[in-house]
């Protein structure tokens, strides 16, 4: 009996100097990673002007719910085509949510338009049966809208066909079924 307790003693002490030797290890990279960090890390340059660190702060690189500059006001949703990004914006001018897209072989050009047709599912162009189609441009004789694939597909268009389809999840696809309704303001930014 005695001896079980002594394994068990030795066995928590070298789990503790373990332990222990993280912790400190852990503190030590902390203190070098902050001697290290120039003062003026993370802050505009005095050289910048206010309304390019404004538009340019970390923050709006990394934070995708960031809305794009000059998206418009309002209701609305917002697609930017360099991020392939879609915001859902609601009336009081906040993304209530945002998401990537796959987009077709053909794009619109940036500007404002209004969704113009829905359709609950169909066959895409590119010949795959989709659903909650939200159309809202017409590009060289080309239908453009969101939809999302039946099969939960985002796949790279074929670069052979012509295809307007800005493919979302299903999820995302619903949220853009419900949000976008006849008439909804659609913006699209560079």
């Amino acid at each position: 009996m005695r001896g079980r307790h002594l394994v068990a003693r030795s066995s928590t002490g070298f789990v503790t100097a373990l332990t222990v030797g993280a912790l400190a290890a852990v503190g030590f990279l902390a203190y070098q990673a902050s001697a290290n960090t120039p003062d003026d890390f993370g802050k505009p340059k005095a050289d910048a002007s206010p309304s390019a660190a404004a538009s340019h702060s970390a923050k709006d690189k990394k934070d995708p719910a960031t809305l794009p500059a000059q998206s418009g006001a309002g209701e609305r949703v917002v697609y930017a085509l360099g991020a392939d990004r879609v915001w859902l914006v609601g009336a009081d001018g906040k993304a209530q949510r945002t998401f990537q897209v796959m987009p077709g072989t053909v794009e619109p050009t940036a500007g404002k338009y209004t969704v113009t047709s829905r359709s609950g599912s169909v066959t895409g162009t590119d010949g795959v049966p989709i659903e909650h189609v939200v159309l809202f441009a017409n590009t060289g004789g080309v239908p453009v809208g969101f939809s999302a694939a039946v099969d939960g597909s985002t796949p790279s268009p074929d670069p052979s066909k012509q295809t307007g389809g800005i493919r979302e999840s299903r999820a995302d696809g619903a949220a853009m079924w419900e949000f976008a309704t006849f008439g909804q303001k659609i913006v699209v930014v560079p």
